[in-house]
C-alpha cells in the first residue's frame, strides 16, 4: 500500500482496493487567502499535509533552495498567490512549495509583467507594495488611488511611511493605532517604512489577486497621502500637501473623539 490521503466513497470495494493499489490519492483542498507570515504558510502546511511546520520553515528560511526560483529568504512569501490549491497529503515541502511557484509564474501573465515594467517595478515589488495595501484598505475601489499614493511617494523619494509595515516589525497585528514607541521600537527593521526608504525587503502579507491588480492600474494623480474618513467609512480623504492632509487628519481625529465621549 501506498501511503496518502484516499477516499472513501460510493464506489465498489474493488475499486477502493485499485486506488489504495495503485496510489490514487484523493487531493487535498487547500485555500490561501491571506497570510502574513512564513510562519502562517508553516502551519496551514503542516494542518493539512504529512510535513510538519518545521521543515517547511527550513525550506522557507534556505536561500540556496529558494535561489533557482529567484526568491531569497525575505522575497519567498512572493510566490504565494492566494488561490485554491488540490495537492497530494504527502507532497513533502519542496515539491509543495513548487506547486505554489508554479501558480505565480501562471499569475504573472505578459500583460501583468508589461505593466510592472511601466511602473518601473519588477513583479516582487509590486507584490510587496500590495501586500502594504492589502493591510491599508479592504476599499477594492480605492486601492488604485492609494496605489497612487505610494508610487508617488517612492519617485519622490520620499519614505512610504506605511503603519502596517510597523505591525509587520513588531510582529504585534493586534495594533489598532500606531503611535512614536511603536516606530522607535521598531526602528531598526528594514520592514519599518518610517524609518527606512524604499519598499520592505519582502511582503507583510499575501495580498489578493486583486490588490496586485489594483497597483498595476494605479490611478495617476498628485496625492502624496491619505487619511481614513471622519464618516468613519472605512474610505479615505486623499491629499496632494501637507498642509491639506493636516486638515484631513484632524477631522479624522474629532471624529474619533467625538466617538469615545459618546
Amino acid at each position: 500500500l501506498r501511503p496518502g490521503r484516499y477516499e472513501v466513497s460510493g464506489n465498489s470495494l474493488l475499486g477502493f482496493l485499485r486506488d489504495l493499489r495503485n496510489g490514487r490519492q484523493a487531493p487535498v483542498k487547500m485555500v490561501i487567502t491571506k497570510l502574513r507570515t512564513k510562519e502562517d504558510l508553516a502551519r496551514v502546511a503542516a494542518r493539512l499535509f504529512e510535513c510538519d511546520s518545521a521543515a517547511m520553515m527550513t525550506l522557507l528560511n534556505d536561500g540556496k533552495a529558494l535561489a533557482p526560483l529567484g526568491l531569497d529568504t525575505n522575497t519567498a512569501m512572493t510566490a504565494v498567490i492566494p488561490d485554491t490549491y488540490f495537492i497530494n497529503w504527502d507532497t513533502p515541502p519542496e515539491k509543495l512549495f513548487l506547486k505554489l511557484a508554479a501558480q505565480r509564474e501562471n499569475f504573472w501573465t505578459a500583460d501583468r509583467k508589461a505593466l510592472a515594467k511601466a511602473l518601473g517595478l519588477t513583479t516582487e515589488q509590486v507584490y510587496i507594495l500590495a501586500s502594504i495595501i492589502e493591510e491599508e484598505s479592504n476599499k477594492n475601489d480605492e486601492k488604485p488611488r492609494i496605489a497612487s499614493v505610494y508610487i508617488n511617494r517612492l519617485r519622490k523619494p520620499m519614505r512610504l511611511g506605511a503603519d502596517p509595515t510597523v505591525k509587520f516589525a513588531l510582529r504585534d497585528f493586534t495594533l489598532r493605532r500606531i503611535r512614536e514607541k511603536h516606530i522607535e521600537g521598531s526602528a531598526a527593521s528594514p520592514y519599518n517604512t518610517y524609518t527606512h526608504s524604499g519598499l520592505p525587503p519582502g511582503p507583510i502579507c499575501t495580498p489578493s489577486a486583486k490588490t496586485i491588480d489594483a497597483v498595476l492600474h494605479a490611478e495617476r494623480t498628485d496625492y502624496l497621502y491619505f487619511c481614513a474618513r471622519p464618516d468613519l467609512s472605512g474610505y479615505h480623504n486623499f491629499a496632494a500637501t501637507g498642509e491639506e492632509h493636516l486638515r484631513n487628519a484632524r477631522a479624522y481625529q474629532k471624529a474619533l473623539d467625538s466617538l469615545l465621549v459618546k
